[in-house]
């Protein structure tokens, strides 16, 4: 198997586990952990569909106006709880990034017919304005650091930094109440993260 096709069946799959495991924290926790969790079930499963190989499946010309329509209408909601700050503004900003991507990689924009840029294994080339593209790569570059710091032990930070701030790295920023920071639900963000960079390097 080609290694770019590889690389966008592995992304695929990691959004949609993902996906899946945010869609199964939806089920419990405060209403606002379970919309949290509902709109990263939709990021995560919306890029696993981005991700696909070109050579597995051709997404019809109207798909990627779907994909506008469905994260516009996310953006829109996810700015209604963005002036709470915290994981609400960057809910508005990755669907923001998702419509952007679905604009760019339109056949209309890209050319080229078919669907240039499509997934990791796309081969760039796509309809993207540089100078947002690498704002988007910075602010995802720096989500996937912050979500990985979640990852660290307490122990582990305390000791590297000074006490009282290394614990506030570890554990703050959440912005979803208890539960927001647990292993899992900052390994399925970093995940997507990852994810995101990945696909904005393809514009």
């Amino acid at each position: 198997m080609h290694g770019g096709v590889l690389a966008g069946w592995l992304m695929a799959a990691l959004c949609a586990v993902s996906g899946a495991s945010c869609l199964l924290r939806a089920r419990t926790g405060t209403p606002q952990e379970r919309r949290t969790a509902r709109s990263e079930a939709l990021m995560g499963f919306g890029m696993a569909a981005m991700a696909l190989p070109a050579a597995v499946l051709t997404p019809p010309e109207w798909a990627w106006a779907v994909y506008g329509v469905v994260f516009g209408f996310a953006a829109l909601r996810a700015l209604r709880w963005a002036r709470h700050g915290g994981h609400h503004l960057h809910h508005l900003v990755g669907s923001l990034a998702m419509v952007y991507m679905a604009v760019a990689m339109a056949p209309a924009v890209a050319g080229a017919g078919g669907h240039a840029g499509h997934g990791a294994a796309g081969g760039g080339g796509t309809g993207g304005l540089p100078l947002l593209t690498g704002a988007l790569l910075v602010y995802f570059a720096l989500y996937v650091l912050r979500s990985a710091g979640h990852l660290i032990p307490a122990g582990t930070a305390v000791a590297g930094f000074a006490g009282g701030s290394a614990e506030g790295v570890v554990r703050g920023g959440g912005g979803d109440g208890p539960g927001g920071g647990s292993e899992l639900t900052a390994a399925c963000r970093l995940t997507m993260g990852l994810a995101m960079f990945a696909m904005l390097l393809t514009l």
